[in-house]
């Protein structure tokens, strides 16, 4: 059994979802595969407990592609910034900073969105689309490229020609690994944890990062859970107190995280499943390789700070959506792969130094480290000129 289509996309993610709803709507014919479907709910196995801020090129691609309107009354948006610098066992605060957006006239720095909700409505809109082949329990098994054609092989036995095949199937992603491009990878012996709290004190729209001895704390916003307040929480340690934490039952893991958070929020009770995942920062070494190109955590990885992750991933998409409208009678050969590369090495080389420099200072024990660390905040936040260039750079500029 074959299919001949414009574009292959092996992994329904985030990202991946996005590509194929882009593309069908520009008119290309798109197949997409995954072997796991979407989680129904945040309580179900698999699901995705992490958040997502969706900064203003993310927000604006999804209302040019017609899908912010059902994810826009679950959004929460990000209105301030809150940096806190800790020290002590237990913590409290030595440094703390808020960044608002109104100083640059923005509503929002951006939108928080559960990843398991957004995968859901982005699922339900591929499906939908007119030119799409949405193949959610049918994962990628090989692939032989030709100069024209990439001829994919499904894990059911079908065959797929395209035009261009998309990897954008995660961090192991058996794509990339099928055509021969290898990562280089960074461990920091850090795992973060992700779960939903509710609190006592409403978060005001404020997204809270509170930083010690390894890793950041992060709290970012949920509208009301069963009438009280809630927010996603990003938890990054190292990874034998990681486990320690994994292992506490609920309540003493609620006990755990309000220290850790210093409680600003208030007492926090466990609202969710808890997950935990390995921090690393990984890249490909290309991005491209015959008829195929990587995106997303195909392509790199980074530690789960800024929300650069998944917002650099849409970058990713974004690039390829732009060569499809200017050049799509190319779509797929060298030189349209030669240019998405180029349009994309930069900035992904870019983030990659620059976080995995911040998670390395967020996360030390050093004192001087850390009193450079206060310092800094001081400096970025009290500076106006150096503020605002910092509020717009993470902004997705």
């Amino acid at each position: 059994m074959s299919a001949n289509t414009d574009i292959f996309i092996s992994g329904g993610g985030i990202a991946g979802l996005t590509a194929a709803l882009a593309m069908s709507r520009l008119g290309l014919s798109v197949t997409i595969a995954d072997p796991t479907p979407p989680p129904a709910g945040a309580e179900a196995d698999g699901s995705d407990l992490r958040s997502t801020a969706f900064l203003q090129p993310a927000l604006q691609l999804f209302q040019e592609f017609g899908i912010w309107d059902a994810l826009a009354r679950y959004a929460t948006p990000l209105e301030t910034l809150a940096v806190i610098d800790c020290t002590g066992d237990p913590p409290h605060p030595k440094t703390e900073r808020a960044f608002k957006s109104s100083d640059l006239g923005e509503a929002a720095f951006g939108w928080n969105l559960p990843n398991w909700l957004t995968r859901k409505f982005l699922t339900e809109a591929v499906a939908d689309a007119p030119g799409a082949d949405l193949r959610l329990g049918t994962g990628f098994r090989s692939i032989l490229t030709r100069e024209r054609e990439a001829i994919v092989t499904l894990d059911d036995g079908t065959k797929v020609r395209a035009r261009l095949a998309i990897g954008a199937d995660g961090r192991d992603s058996p794509l990339r690994e099928a055509v021969g491009i290898p990562t280089e990878t960074t461990r920091y012996g850090q795992k973060a944890l992700a779960f939903t709290v509710k609190h006592d004190v409403p978060h005001g729209n404020v997204s809270t990062e509170l930083y010690l001895s390894g890793g950041a704390f992060t709290l970012v916003p949920l509208p009301d859970h069963n009438g009280r307040p809630a927010s996603a929480v990003v938890w990054m340690n190292d990874g034998p107190e990681a486990a320690r934490l994994m292992a506490l039952d609920d309540q003493a893991f609620s006990e755990a995280a309000t220290m850790r958070s210093c409680a600003v929020l208030g007492q926090l009770t466990l609202a969710s499943p808890r997950r935990a995942w390995p921090v690393v920062t990984r890249r490909a070494t290309k991005l491209v390789a015959e008829r195929t190109a990587l995106v997303a955590e195909a392509a790199h990885v980074l530690p789960p700070i800024g929300a650069q992750g998944l917002n650099t991933s849409l970058h990713d998409v974004r690039a390829l959506i732009e060569l499809a409208k200017e050049m799509p009678d190319d779509i797929g050969q060298r030189a349209w792969l030669d240019r998405y590369a180029k349009s994309r090495e930069r900035d992904i080389h870019t983030r990659a130094r620059v976080i995995d420099l911040y998670n390395r200072v967020c996360r030390s024990d050093a004192p001087p480290v850390q009193a450079l660390r206060s310092l800094g905040l001081t400096l970025v936040h009290d500076v106006a000129p150096l503020r605002k260039g910092v509020m717009r750079a993470g902004l997705g500029s």
